[in-house]
């Protein structure tokens, strides 16, 4: 049985040993790890991954870096992200740039293990967290179609977030924008968050371009 070559890249030493060691362990796969750096480049060259899990907070490299060279180099090579709870814009910018793949360092040893052997058939794995993420995906190229209207009508906004991006719109900050509607700075954080979560938008200054004057606020739905 052919085994599937895995190369892990975690600059952390003790969950490098101890997950390198529990994957050779598995009858199906042989692994070998890189703190990363130049090591990484130069094990992939030697074992031909069939694939990557690279550590999403690499401290001596910028992983999406890594992965965007992994995915020059190695073409059929499947990268998987590890990290604790990856967020919305992490996870984005990896997908486009050819992720594969998710899995949480607290997922269970099946859950993990199924990742792995998923990917090398051509399964993509995402967490639960990326389903809302993709139906926003839905949801921006609609509004890169010119469906402004239709699309906030469809997006249940309550009234305060309504009126968080009416604000923010107008360039107004955070601390302004809590001052004029007399609600707590992280009050807005937390409004801001659910914006963004629901528009699959991923940042500020997306919101702001996103909310023209043109848009209906009114006619959108305040319950969710």
């Amino acid at each position: 049985m052919e085994k599937i070559r895995v190369l892990l890249i975690e600059d952390n030493r003790l969950l490098r040993d101890g997950t390198t060691a529990m994957l050779n362990e598995q009858e199906d796969i042989l692994a070998v790890s890189s703190a990363g750096n130049r090591s990484a480049f130069e094990k992939a060259k030697k074992l031909a991954p069939n694939v990557v899990l690279l550590d999403l907070g690499l401290k001596s490299d910028n992983s999406l870096k890594v992965l965007e060279s992994i995915k020059r180099q190695f073409p059929r090579t499947e990268v998987v992200v590890m990290d604790l709870i990856p967020n919305h814009s992490d996870m984005m910018a990896f997908v486009k740039a050819g992720v594969s793949g998710f899995i949480p360092k607290d997922a269970t040893l099946d859950g993990f293990l199924h990742t792995i052997r998923s990917v090398v058939k051509g399964v993509k794995v995402l967490p639960q967290t990326m389903a809302d993420s993709l139906f926003s995906l839905i949801v921006e190229s609609a509004i890169q179609g010119g469906t402004v209207d239709r699309v906030i009508a469809a997006v249940k906004f309550t009234k305060r977030e309504q009126d968080v991006i009416v604000l923010l719109a107008e360039g107004k900050s955070i601390t302004a924008t809590s001052v004029k509607l007399k609600i707590a700075a992280f009050t807005v954080k937390s409004h801001v968050r659910n914006i963004l979560d629901k528009l699959a938008l991923h940042t500020r200054l997306e919101l702001a371009t996103f909310a023209t004057p043109k848009t209906p606020f009114k006619k959108t739905s305040a319950r969710l």
